[in-house]
C-alpha cells in the first residue's frame, strides 16, 4: 500500500504525496460512526488542522457533515420555522427573495461549504449587476443571518458565515412629505371622492395604508369620537390578509376630529343606505372603506388610484405613505413633542421617530435654539 500512517489520524500517501487527516466525528443519530478524510500537502498543514479539528470537538464547535445544500436547508427553514411563527405577509416576502435571488445564485452550493466570500460576492453581484439598493441588499442579509444562525442553533454549521461578512451599509431613509398648503389642496380635490376618507385619514391621523384598508366599524368609537387601530389589511401577492396591526405599539387609540367624525359618520350613513335600496342587511362588523361594488379596498389598488389621482390633478408627486410623513411634519409644525408625533403614528419609541424624521429633529433643534437666543437679547 501506498498510504502508511506515521501518526495517530495522520498517514501519508508516498504516491499521491498528500498527507491524509482523519477527522473522527463521533456516532451520528442512526448509531454509524462518521469519519472524514481530508489532505495536505505537508505534514505541518495536517498536524494544524487535525488540532484545530480535536480543539473544535472538545469544545463542541464541530457538527456532524451532512449532504445539505443551501437550498434544501432554506426549504427546511421555511416550513418548519418561518411559516409557524410568522405573518403571511412575512412568509411571502421571504418566499420571494428565496426564488428570486438566493437559490440561483447560491442556492446549489453545499450549506457547510457557505463561505463568508460566497456571501461577500453576492451581496456585490446583486448591487452591481442586479441593481438592487443597498437597503434592498440588507434585507437578504437580514434573511440569510436568521437562516443560517438556525442552523448554529440546530447542529448544522458549527458558525454563522453571515457574521464574517461586511453588509452594505444602509443609505438613510428621506421622508417625502407635503407642506400645510399641498395638504390643504389635495384635501379639496379629493372631497366627495371615494379618495377623501383615505386622504384625511392617512393626512390627517397618520395612518398606514394597511390599517386604513383594515379599518372595521366596531373600531370606530362615535361615542367617545376616537377610532381604534387594530387590525391591518395588507396584500401578500395575490393574497389579501387581514391581521392584527404588526406591533404592540401600532395598537393605539386617536381622537377623531370635527372633520373626520363628520365624514366617518356619512360614510357608515351611506353604506347603511346602499344595503337598504339592495333589500339587504347592514354588517356592522363590516370595513369602513369599500368599493363601488360594496367590496373591502385592495391595498395596491388604493395606492395606485391614489397616485393615478395626484397625477391627473398636477399635485406634487408623493405616495400614498407620503401623507403619513406629511401628519408628521405639519404636527411638528404646529408645535407637537416628537414623543406625542411618535405616539399617534405607532412608533414604539421616540428614536424611531427620530430615526425617520431626522427633519423633525432639525426643526425642533431651530425652535429652541431661536427661543434661547431671544432669551439672550
Amino acid at each position: 500500500m501506498s498510504r502508511k500512517s506515521i501518526e495517530r489520524n495522520i498517514s501519508y500517501d508516498s504516491v499521491r504525496q498528500l498527507y491524509y487527516v482523519n477527522m473522527d466525528y463521533g456516532l451520528d443519530e442512526n448509531g454509524k460512526r462518521v469519519r472524514v478524510y481530508h489532505t495536505y500537502t505537508s505534514l505541518p498543514l495536517a498536524r494544524k488542522a487535525l488540532l484545530q479539528f480535536s480543539t473544535e470537538r472538545v469544545l463542541c464547535r464541530q457538527v456532524l457533515p451532512k449532504p445539505m445544500t443551501l437550498d434544501q436547508w432554506l426549504e427546511y427553514w421555511m416550513e418548519e420555522v418561518v411559516k409557524p411563527n410568522r405573518a403571511e405577509t412575512t412568509v411571502y416576502g421571504y418566499r420571494k427573495i428565496i426564488d428570486n435571488h438566493v437559490s440561483p445564485a447560491l442556492g446549489e452550493l453545499p450549506l457547510q461549504k457557505l463561505s463568508p466570500q460566497d456571501i461577500q460576492k453576492y451581496y456585490n453581484m446583486l448591487m452591481r449587476k442586479k441593481g438592487l439598493s443597498p437597503n434592498t441588499v440588507r434585507r437578504h442579509h437580514d434573511l440569510l443571518s436568521a437562516a443560517l444562525r438556525m442552523a448554529v442553533k440546530q447542529d448544522v454549521l458549527a458558525r454563522c458565515p453571515t457574521e464574517r461578512v461586511e453588509p452594505p451599509r444602509q443609505v438613510p431613509f428621506e421622508a417625502e412629505f407635503y407642506g400645510p398648503e399641498d395638504l390643504r389642496r389635495l384635501c379639496l380635490l379629493s372631497e366627495g371622492t371615494w379618495l377623501e376618507l383615505v386622504v384625511k385619514l392617512a393626512g390627517g391621523l397618520g395612518l398606514r395604508r394597511e390599517e386604513i384598508c383594515g379599518l372595521r366599524w366596531p373600531n370606530v368609537d362615535f361615542a367617545n369620537r376616537v377610532v381604534r387601530i387594530k387590525e391591518a389589511r395588507t396584500a401578500a401577492g395575490a393574497s389579501i390578509v387581514q391581521k392584527s396591526t404588526k406591533t404592540r405599539s401600532s395598537t393605539r387609540t386617536l381622537y377623531l376630529s370635527d372633520d373626520l367624525y363628520a365624514l366617518l359618520l356619512r360614510e357608515q350613513q351611506r353604506q347603511q343606505q346602499d344595503c337598504i335600496r339592495a333589500g339587504r342587511d347592514w354588517d356592522g362588523d363590516g370595513m369602513v372603506l369599500l368599493d363601488r361594488h360594496g367590496e373591502p379596498h385592495s391595498p395596491n389598488a388604493v395606492s395606485l388610484g391614489f397616485t393615478r389621482f395626484i397625477r391627473r390633478h398636477n399635485m406634487p408627486k408623493i405616495t400614498l405613505h407620503g401623507l403619513r410623513h406629511t401628519f408628521a411634519t405639519v404636527a411638528s409644525a404646529q408645535g407637537a413633542p416628537l414623543f406625542d408625533i411618535g405616539k399617534a403614528l405607532g412608533h414604539s419609541t421616540p428614536a424611531t421617530t427620530g430615526r425617520i424624521y431626522t427633519h423633525l429633529l432639525d426643526q425642533t433643534h431651530a425652535r429652541i435654539l431661536n427661543r434661547v437666543a431671544a432669551v439672550m437679547k
